[in-house]
């Protein structure tokens, strides 16, 4: 990752000022979104910023696809929402210990993953007919992948991710909301840069942290077993027990809850009834394979009263690279736990229909720059 320093608080107070603006300073929630950025990853950030909280930045990590092309996909929709008050800024690009080629030894070892992410053997052939970049070189982009348009913006390289999460808990001390839909790479460096980070955050709400899915993974076709992998942790185990092991006040995790609301063509005709860009790209690009998994732990943080069933419990994430579980979570009660850990909220059941609800008003009226 490479460094930079601090932004100065004059520069952070013009960036929240140009944000989309809520409700008085006192009363205000915030929020910084880190995700593996897609090409139709408008949601999360359309909800947070309808709602009460006040988004600000967008920032990328290394999971789905490598994080320079994910920061562009940011920039992307931002721009294809009108929202490019809000910036966005790089995180790490490589894992604490991971790499392509240290993934696919273990996958020769324990088998293939259904969904390998920036890890997947580089396929130049994929890459022209529109898929987003995998191994290889991590600074490429690929330009084919963005149906959504090529950004006109650029990140902001004032600073990187990590200092600026750390930066704002400290301007804004218990409340700030971190969100993570990717990998939790730049979580853990903000957690290790700064002992203050996580105590000083609101809350980490991440999607991922799949619970007993083994026997849904042999039980269906390819498909199923691929949405019942872990990418967002395996790409950086690592960084996901530093992370969930961290002091934040709470964690809140949309795991298997995150398969819980399928895309549907139905749902997709419906959002269409109301014609705009956001809903066009929506309509036609979402498409039904796949459940909506950001857009589920964007709405817990939104509205936590969507959850309508949680468990708390103590977590750890296994980080032995031996094991055939690496990468994948597993839980304690108090009085059985190893030492070091810390519970966590993890939900198993939403509101599907507030779910939905939300997403469609965010595209069909969304918000605007203030």
């Amino acid at each position: 990752m490479r460094s930079s320093h601090l932004l100065s608080y004059s520069l952070l107070s013009s960036l929240a000022l140009s944000s989309p603006v809520v409700s008085h300073e006192a009363e205000k929630r915030y929020a910084i979104l880190d995700n593996d950025w897609g090409a139709v990853g408008f949601l999360p950030f359309l909800m947070t910023a309808k709602s009460d909280i006040h988004v600000l930045a967008l920032v990328s990590d290394t999971a789905n696809s490598w994080q320079a092309q994910c920061a562009m996909h940011a920039l992307a929709n931002l721009e294809l929402a009108n929202l490019t008050c809000i910036p966005v800024y790089a995180g790490a690009t490589w894992p604490l210990i991971n790499t392509p080629e240290r993934f696919q030894a273990w996958e020769a070892v324990h088998g293939r993953l259904p969904w390998e992410g920036a890890f997947k053997p580089e396929n130049q052939t994929a890459e022209e007919n529109g898929h987003d970049p995998t191994s290889g070189d991590p600074n490429r982009i690929v330009k084919s992948a963005f149906v959504e348009g090529f950004p006109k913006t650029r990140v902001n390289n004032s600073t990187n991710a990590v200092n600026f999460m750390v930066e704002m808990v400290h301007k804004y001390p218990n409340q700030v909301s971190i969100y993570s839909a990717g990998a939790l790479t730049n979580v853990a460096l903000a957690v290790r840069s700064d002992p203050s980070f996580a105590s000083l955050a609101k809350e980490l709400v991440i999607m991922g942290g799949y619970l007993d899915v083994n026997m849904l993974q042999v039980t269906g076709d390819s498909q199923q077993a691929n949405i019942n992998f872990d990418i967002n942790l395996m790409i950086d185990p690592e960084a996901a027990k530093i992370a969930l092991t961290a002091d934040f006040p709470d964690i809140i995790v949309a795991g298997n809850v995150a398969n819980q609301v399928q895309s549907t063509q139905e749902f997709l005709d419906e959002v269409y009834e109301v014609q705009n860009p956001l809903t066009e790209l929506f309509h036609d690009h979402y498409g039904t394979e796949f459940p909506f998994w950001d857009e589920t732990a964007a709405a817990l943080m939104v509205n936590r009263s969507i959850a309508l069933n949680t468990t708390s419990a103590y977590i750890d994430v296994d980080v032995a690279y031996g094991s055939p579980s690496y990468g994948n979570i597993h839980v304690y009660q108090a009085e059985h736990m190893p030492k070091g850990l810390r519970n966590v909220t993890y939900v198993n059941e939403i509101d599907a229909t507030e779910l939905k609800r939300l997403m469609k008003e965010a595209m069909q009226d969304p918000p605007k720059c203030r």
